[in-house]
């Protein structure tokens, strides 16, 4: 066991790879500023991250995160409180705001005058942070105070700038309030405060395992402070993000669920499953499906479908289904159906229509050969009325 240990040890240790502290604190201490040159880098990479938030460009996104500035004072933030110096914590925490101030500025003024005013996947994936987006930020930052502690950088720094989307989040923000879209504005503030406070975390945690000294002079009064304000910060923040992500999981089963109950009981020989939506709408679990094809009796398939429910975890779900001699576009409106699923669906109507129409032509056509054997027989029955009328009254008589 204690070999084990031993050998673990040995391949984990940072001993001989770390740089002196004098020398990673002016690493740190120098991407703090945003003056003249790391202000206006700021201001173009936040054109660019709009302009790929606004062009739904993964890549542009990427490469404006690399351009970005903002680790500097975030991870400033960490090494601040680590070593107890309280004069840097205050400068790098002036300087994260005035940066992501001017970056919201920037990025609302792009949106203002931009002729695209449409939320594409990019900028929605922003507004939901979850208990994932903190695990990001803490791990990203614990890699980068490493890579800034050790000889051996590598690419880790850009790999982590990537990784905790510094970035996107202030454009989304900037995105809400061009467009009064508060719901984007709060959840992409959110998104950015979860990364800067636990890239922070994981700085103050780092600079601790590696045992930096902290600054000659201290209060230890004033440092416990500190200590039980950024705890108290970082659990306040984490709250939100553990019920958000709740409701993603809850979510995610439910969708889960309803594609197992929507795949094995929806098969039926001449009808398909053209669209369907399981959402949680204000607490109630709401299921829409939209069939194409032969129309199947409603309330048959309704009670039939409702029974299963309880088989596949899905008790007090709601479910509605559309067919297509009915469509109602407005039910499956968030759904997204496409073009091609429309004209399905008028398809599907127009086929119900001529279904029917043909059938009452059947039915004109028995009316007709009906009237045709009436018509038939009809001239004989009049024909012998008129001779039975030309006799005399006696005969007809005795003929009756």
């Amino acid at each position: 066991m204690a070999s084990l240990k031993n050998y673990l040890v040995r391949y984990f240790s940072m001993a001989d790879d770390l740089l002196p502290q004098a020398e990673a604190e002016a690493t740190i201490r120098e991407g703090i500023s945003f003056k003249g040159t790391n202000m206006l880098i700021l201001v173009l990479a936040i054109f660019i991250a709009s302009l790929g938030l606004n062009t739904n460009s993964t890549a542009v996104i990427i490469g404006a995160m690399l351009i970005s500035p903002l680790m500097g004072p975030i991870i400033g933030i960490g090494l601040g409180i680590g070593v107890q110096d309280f004069e840097l914590l205050k400068r790098c925490l002036r300087n994260l705001l005035m940066a992501a101030g001017f970056s919201m500025l920037t990025s609302t003024i792009y949106f203002l005058i931009s002729p695209v005013s449409e939320g594409h996947s990019e900028l929605l994936a922003r507004t939901s942070p979850t208990i994932y987006d903190v695990l990001i930020g803490f791990f990203g930052g614990g890699a980068g105070i490493v890579a800034i502690g050790s000889k051996s950088k590598g690419n880790v720094i850009p790999g982590v700038a990537i990784a905790t989307a510094l970035m996107p989040p202030l454009c989304t923000a900037g995105y809400g309030l061009a467009t009064f879209q508060m719901n984007y504005f709060f959840g992409a503030t959110y998104l950015f405060l979860i990364n800067s406070i636990f890239i922070a975390l994981s700085t103050f945690i780092g600079v601790k395992i590696m045992h930096y000294k902290p600054v000659v002079a201290v209060n230890p009064e004033r440092s416990r402070r500190v200590r039980h304000i950024v705890y108290t910060v970082s659990i306040l923040t984490l709250l939100p993000s553990l019920y958000l992500t709740y409701n993603m999981l809850r979510q995610s089963r439910f969708s889960m669920n309803a594609d197992r109950f929507i795949a094995q009981q929806f098969n039926f020989p001449a009808t398909q499953v053209l669209n369907r939506k399981a959402v949680i709408e204000h607490g109630e679990k709401v299921i829409t499906v939209t069939l194409i094809g032969k129309i199947l009796p409603s309330d048959s398939l309704q009670l039939a479908m409702s029974s299963q429910l309880k088989n596949y975890g899905l008790e007090g779900t709601r479910l509605n289904i559309i067919q297509g001699d009915s469509p109602n576009l407005s039910e499956i409106k968030n759904g997204m159906p496409t073009v091609k699923d429309i004209y399905e669906l008028a398809q599907t109507s127009i086929s119900a229509q001529q279904m029917t129409i043909d059938s009452l032509k059947s039915v004109i056509a028995i009316n007709q050969i009906n009237d045709t054997i009436a018509g038939r027989i009809a001239p004989r029955s009049e024909s012998c009325s008129r001779k039975s009328r030309s006799l005399p009254s006696h005969i007809r008589y005795s003929a009756i």
